[in-house]
């Protein structure tokens, strides 16, 4: 560690997940850090509804935690999810595990309560200082400065540091001033999916307990619109109607009376409607919200400013992988900060370079994982294709992971690397069961050495197509 950095400023523009961790990371590394958040202090106020209550947590997140220290504390927070619980028009459920491996599943987190905490974590550091209430507006990337506006009293102020992170999520201040700077050559697209969501709630039972079956996350999938739900500490489940804004019967836009609500929920999800005498009241409260996709480049200018998070990258939420990938920026930057610590412009050039192959690769594979959980997983054809890889999982622990497995418990390896190998097999599992080549009830390590065989050719065609 070098002793320069100690009078380094660093500014973090956004007091969320990414920027809180961010803060502490930095903070143990011996910077001085001041941290802006538009929103009041969560530890003092609500959280606003509608707005993720809680979020799928796993490996990659966990190494973040484990390199800030603070693994067990954030385990505390933790309900563990073993599997998909599906539930199909009946209120038949078939619980379909994320991994043949017993050791490894998905956790579900409370956003806020992990927020705090790590919020907490960073305050402790005497070289940290965070600000709440103060808007920035914009930034100045070749001053390194960035103009703030106080929410409380409306007056507006310019800081200045040696460099600048926005980790100010997907609507980031500092990606609009690159945007609309016109000062170098900013690439910049968003994507929208047709299908927009609405949070509501499975309330805990009369003695505080839950409803339905706990480690598990719940889906109804229902081919172009579905329901998820995913247990808190207190009892409850934060559930999300994932619905196209005007396509299909039922849609957000014509689900204006809670008699058509009622009737949407009777008909498609009627167990889930059971445990839901609040519905109604959820769905007129709470706010329905797009989902969108934003990619953009280059993240950085010269060393001067930084976008990391979902200022940088922001995805869709079906890979339960937002937050993991905003937590591994900070492991990854993290890495490059042990080679080239003392100057900013390498160190985000050399991040940019490995990090977003990656980053660009989980938003692809959270749209393919929208269209699997509203739809394939209820396909006899996908079905089997898991039970092949659970059983491969569980007799092969060291030979096979599905592309699940790759993405979400192998953090040794980047969302690239996984998504080509996982797809690869995908398609050679199902080309194979589509054939006849293969089938559930095979040999077991026949069916292994097939799908091994096979996905080497998908993958070497694939490197000779350029793919």
């Amino acid at each position: 560690m070098s002793d320069n950095n100690i009078q380094q400023n660093v500014l973090i523009i956004g007091a969320g997940l990414c920027g809180a961790l961010l803060a502490l990371r930095l903070a143990q590394r011996g910077y001085n850090v001041t941290v802006y958040e538009m929103r009041p202090d969560l530890r003092k106020v609500e959280i606003a509804a509608g707005r993720s209550i809680n979020l799928a947590f796993s490996d990659r997140g966990n190494k973040a935690m484990k390199l800030v220290g603070i693994e067990d504390k954030v385990k505390a927070l933790c309900i563990p999810m073993n599997g998909r619980m599906l539930h199909d028009r009946n209120g038949e459920t078939m619980m379909s595990n994320y991994s043949g491996r017993n050791h490894e599943y998905i956790n579900s987190i409370s956003r806020g309560g992990l927020n705090a905490l790590l919020l907490d974590e960073a305050e402790k550091h005497k070289n940290v200082k965070i600000h709440f209430n103060k808007k920035c507006e914009s930034v100045d990337f070749e001053k390194t400065t960035a103009l703030f506006k106080d929410t409380l009293s409306n007056e507006e102020f310019v800081e200045d540091a040696d460099t600048i992170f926005a980790t100010d999520g997907a609507g980031s201040a500092m990606r609009k001033s690159y945007f609309l700077s016109r000062k170098f050559l900013f690439s910049f697209s968003q994507h929208y999916l047709t299908h927009g969501y609405k949070e509501l709630s499975i309330l805990p039972d009369e003695k505080g307990g839950y409803k339905t079956y706990k480690n598990a996350l719940h889906i109804w999938p229902r081919g172009d619109f579905m329901v998820i739900a995913l247990p808190n500490l207190d009892g409850s489940f934060t559930v999300t109607l994932f619905l196209s804004y005007d396509e299909g019967i039922y849609n957000f836009n014509n689900l204006t009376t809670p008699e058509i609500v009622t009737e949407f929920f009777q008909k498609e999800f009627p167990d889930a409607l059971e445990l839901m005498p609040n519905l109604v009241n959820d769905f007129f409260e709470n706010p329905t919200a797009p989902l969108g996709t934003v990619k953009c480049s280059p993240w950085h200018y010269k060393g001067n400013t930084l976008l990391m998070g979902d200022a940088a990258h922001a995805i869709v939420p079906f890979y339960g992988q937002g937050m993991n990938a905003s937590f591994e920026d900070v492991v990854e930057l993290d890495a490059i900060l042990d080679e080239y610590e003392g100057n900013w412009e390498t160190v985000f050039t050399e991040y940019q370079k490995t990090r977003k192959k990656d980053t660009d690769a989980i938003a692809d594979l959270a749209i393919d994982n929208f269209h699997e959980m509203k739809d394939h997983v209820a396909n006899p054809i996908f079905q089997e294709k898991r039970k092949i890889e659970m059983m491969l999982e569980k007799e092969f622990p060291n030979d096979y992971s599905s592309k699940y497995s790759l993405v979400t418990f192998n953090e040794q390896i980047g969302y690239r690397e996984a998504m080509l190998k996982g797809r690869a097999q995908d398609k050679a599992i199902l080309n194979m069961l589509a054939n006849g080549t293969i089938s559930a009830t095979d040999d077991s390590r026949a069916i292994l050495n097939n799908v091994i065989k096979e996905t080497q050719a998908i993958l070497e065609d694939d490197k000779i197509a350029g793919l």
